[in-house]
């Protein structure tokens, strides 16, 4: 509770002007990570999976995956008994599926503020906002490449936003900063401007590194050899393709005992066949190809089996969401990762439209229904993301982040303890009467429903008195409130000092880059 709040309970004033304090006071709340309470949905039958994974191993074995420019990664699948000829790497069958058997089933990511530590595997589900557009949207500027402002901005609202329970990694691309250096105040902003868990860098294995530095700095050395402090996003170079950058920054984490997401990035029709089953073999192998290769880095080093699918636009050749294909892919993939006994990341706000519409709302809502029934652990992308991911939406992330509530309302399941089937109410009520005074409703009506902040339910007098306000108009309100009310997170000054010196330090030691 904020000191506001607190200063009006204690004043001498009046019960109500303490009520009103209370109500207006600024509130920084986050809800614990979901742990689902409900079944998770199921599409393929046991003999399609066992297909699936047959087909899996079958690419792996006779097509094999492509690690390029790496070396070290093929001395490694050598020495492990795969077939190695030139940079093409044929694994032989089972190897994979047992090398995988020694990653961990659930992972503890510690955030600098403890009751802020999230849960990833079994029945959790942990929120993070979006990752890597180049550009933003407001209503104010429009579409625009994204700054560094921008980025802090949308920490900011991540921190603030209740339903959000990770900090993520590149809300948005701050093209104002040279590239080679960027990453380091993405990190400052992430460790001073929130205390949630939060993403590190993967796009050189040297930021990888300086993202391992800068937690040693944050959380001390020995806890982060000891504890997992970031979990970092490792793609796929869809076909079956593992590329240097991304490897290399893969080992790095592995080598620290820091989590990775090995996700494939497809589009069903470009990246992978069009069928699911087709889709779903390719992904399974790239997965299994990759959580293997963390782990002859590092034995045990913390993964998430990860997929990005998507299917094609055949019209345009550009990128759909919310599809029932790519609902069918999630639903297949949770089942193969919950076979492999490992954490499962998919599914987001994801859909294809310029603006938060019609369109936006309808995919969104269909991706995000999909993450929670398909058993989604890490879920990206949860809030804020536009146009295909090319844009970071401030009023969608508001939008987006109000929603989420509604997952973890929906993940509790259904109640019947004794409070719940309300038989006392109904005594109470009988025939011909309403619940509205009635004492059940009044001791539950605080916690029983879901409540939007930010959906307008007002009267149509109401609503067109206050200036016939749409969703939009409401959600940047809600960006510009939310940004006043923030109040940065406390920090040591001497850990705030040595974070600040370090960047310094590393951006001194390189000219700027811009590519």
């Amino acid at each position: 509770m904020s000191e506001a709040a607190l200063s009006s309970r204690r004043s001498r004033g009046g019960g109500g002007a303490a009520r009103r304090a209370e109500r207006t006071a600024v509130s920084i709340e986050t809800a614990r990570y979901i742990e689902r309470n409900i079944p998770n949905f199921e599409v393929l039958t046991e003999e399609a999976l066992e297909i699936i994974e047959a087909n899996a191993e079958t690419v792996l074995a006779e097509v094999g995956v492509n690690f390029v420019q790496n070396p070290a990664a093929l001395e490694r699948w050598r020495a492990a008994g795969a077939d190695v000829q030139g940079e093409r790497v044929r694994i032989p069958r089972g190897l994979a599926r047992q090398l995988c058997a020694t990653a961990p089933s659930r992972i503890i990511q510690h955030a600098r503020n403890p009751e802020r530590t999230v849960e990833i595997g079994g029945k959790s589900l942990v929120l993070a906002p979006v990752y890597g557009p180049p550009f933003v949207r407001d209503m104010e500027g429009g579409r625009r490449y994204a700054t560094m402002e921008d980025f802090r901005k949308f920490v900011k609202l991540g921190y603030m936003s209740k339903w959000l329970h990770h900090s993520g990694g590149t809300v948005c691309e701050p093209t104002d900063i040279p590239v080679n250096k960027r990453h380091l105040d993405m990190l400052l902003a992430h460790m001073t401007l929130s205390d949630k868990p939060f993403m590190g860098s993967v796009t050189e294995p040297s930021r990888a590194q300086d993202s391992v530095d800068m937690c040693n700095i944050l959380f001390g050395e020995e806890f982060v050899q000891n504890n997992t402090v970031m979990t970092s996003l490792i793609n796929v170079n869809s076909p079956m393709t593992f590329d240097d950058v991304m490897m290399g920054s893969l080992e790095i984490y592995a080598a620290n005992n820091q989590a990775c997401i090995l996700s494939p990035f497809i589009v069903g029709g470009a990246m992978a066949p069009v069928s699911v089953a087709g889709t779903l073999t390719q992904v399974l192998a790239e997965v299994l190809a990759g959580i293997a290769y963390s782990q002859l880095v590092c034995p045990g080093a913390p993964m998430i089996f990860g997929a990005f699918v998507t299917s094609i636009d055949m019209n345009s050749g550009a990128p759909t969401f919310g599809t029932p294909e790519a609902a069918h892919i999630t639903y297949g993939a949770g089942q193969l990762a919950r076979r492999l006994g490992l954490p499962f990341r998919s599914s987001g706000s994801f859909n294809g439209s310029k603006l938060p519409d019609a369109q936006a709302a309808y995919e969104t809502a269909n991706s995000l229904n999909v993450g929670l029934l398909s058993g989604v652990n890490f879920m990206l992308h949860s809030c804020g993301w536009l146009e295909g991911g090319l844009v970071s939406s401030f009023e969608k992330f508001v939008m987006d982040a109000d929603q989420l509530g509604t997952l973890h309302h929906l993940a509790r399941g259904v109640q019947v303890d004794e409070e719940a089937q309300a038989m006392d109410a109904i005594r109470e009520v009988g025939p011909g009467g309403h619940y509205l005074g009635c004492a059940h409703t009044q001791a539950n009506f605080k916690s029983a429903f879901w409540r939007s902040d930010l959906l307008d339910y007002k009267p149509f007098e109401t609503w067109a008195d206050e200036g016939e306000r749409d969703t939009m108009v409401l959600a940047n309100a809600r960006v510009h409130k939310l940004l006043a009310d923030y109040q940065q997170p406390p920090l040591d000054p001497a850990i705030a000092e040595a974070l600040a010196a370090y960047v310094a330090k590393r951006k001194a030691e390189m000219p700027d880059a811009f590519s």
